[in-house]
């Protein structure tokens, strides 16, 4: 069966125009895991017998047999065993010349380039771009340390995505929007069904209210997922320098406090005991005088009026008094003293 084929593919390269082969220029984008189907058609004569129809598809670069048709049936027999069961035409419209592969449960190893043989009086080829895809998990952000953060450490920004194909471009934005490639360091490794686990770090110095975006974008999906995380005052730890430059303030701040109550408080004691004294002093030089003619002075408790005049009496009332004495009316002639309780002077007197 081998020599039949290489035969089939020089007869195809040799006589490649003679039949016009029509399949899309662009490659054809297939999901991981889902079906897809390369286009590949031609203009079948009025006459035209799927008896006639020859047909094979195989790898372009390997030559390894995908599907193969002719004698109005498919001929598997020599089809790759990575292709068993996943490969069919639509035969309902190979009559109308549709000769596209329906290609199952697309895989990673799938991708590459596929060509289609026709022959029906003549043979004619064309290649056919298979180009595979797989978006990306929503990235997963995690901060290292998480807790007793402060202004100024550093901290590692890590973004993990999974199971996407191909390699992923990985972005890193802060909350203005700027795009940030310094201290980044991204692996992408694939697992066992080709597909890509992406692991990127971002090391940054702690700032209070900060976010920080990553961005994995799939160039062939022209898919982008992100995921963001801001560094608030949950994460962030007082620092330990500013709790006791507080702390020290605050006890500086109420010792001053205190020092200047306790000068105040001495000032107005000492101006009250300078205004005693000197209210005393006044007191004993009115005490020392003594009248020219009869007078009266009066003693009162707690009281230090400059006295009342007694009207018609020539008598003064003193305004000496010291607390607990009994008010008492002395009057004083030319050559007697004499004393008198205060009751006995009418309060007209001492208006």
């Amino acid at each position: 069966m081998l020599c039949p084929l290489l035969v089939l593919g020089a007869l195809a390269f040799s006589l490649a125009g003679a039949m016009e082969i029509q399949v899309p220029d662009e490659p054809v984008v297939a999901l991981f895991g889902r079906d897809a189907t390369l286009h590949c058609a031609f203009s079948p004569e009025a006459n035209f017998s799927l008896n006639d129809l020859s047909l094979i598809w195989q790898l372009t670069d390997t030559k390894r047999l995908v599907h193969s048709f002719s004698g109005g049936k498919d001929q598997l027999a020599d089809q790759g065993g990575g292709y068993a069961n996943r490969t069919a035409l639509f035969y309902d419209q190979l009559a109308q010349g549709n000769v596209s592969l329906l290609l199952r449960r697309v895989e990673i190893s799938d991708e590459g380039s596929f060509t289609c043989f026709v022959r029906v009086s003549d043979y004619s080829s064309a290649a056919v771009m298979l180009q595979v895809a797989a978006p990306y998990s929503k990235p997963n952000l995690n901060l290292e340390p998480n807790k007793n953060l402060k202004p100024g450490d550093l901290v590692a920004v890590t973004c993990h995505a999974s199971r996407g194909y191909p390699e992923a471009t990985v972005l890193w934005q802060d909350n203005h929007g700027s795009n940030l490639t310094e201290n980044v360091t991204t692996s992408q490794v694939a697992n066992e069904e080709g597909l890509f686990d992406v692991h990127s770090v971002l090391q940054v110095l702690v700032e209070p209210s900060s976010t920080y975006s990553c961005l994995v974008r799939n160039p062939v999906l022209q898919q982008e997922t992100h995921a963001s995380v801001t560094i608030t005052g949950q994460h962030l730890a007082f620092p330990a320098v500013a709790l006791w430059v507080t702390v020290g303030l605050a006890i500086c701040v109420l010792g001053l406090l205190a020092a200047l109550a306790y000068v105040c408080q001495k000032k107005i004691r000492q101006s009250c005991e300078e205004e005693e004294e000197n209210a005393g002093t006044e007191e004993q030089d009115e005490e020392g005088e003594e009248p020219k003619t009869g007078g009266c002075d009066v003693q009162a408790v707690g009281s230090r009026d400059r006295g009342w005049q007694l009207p018609g009496t020539g008598c003064k009332a003193g305004r000496r008094a010291r607390a607990g004495w009994i008010p008492a009316l002395s009057c004083q002639g030319s050559h007697q003293t004499r004393s008198e309780p205060l009751a006995h002077v009418g309060a007209r007197d001492l208006r």
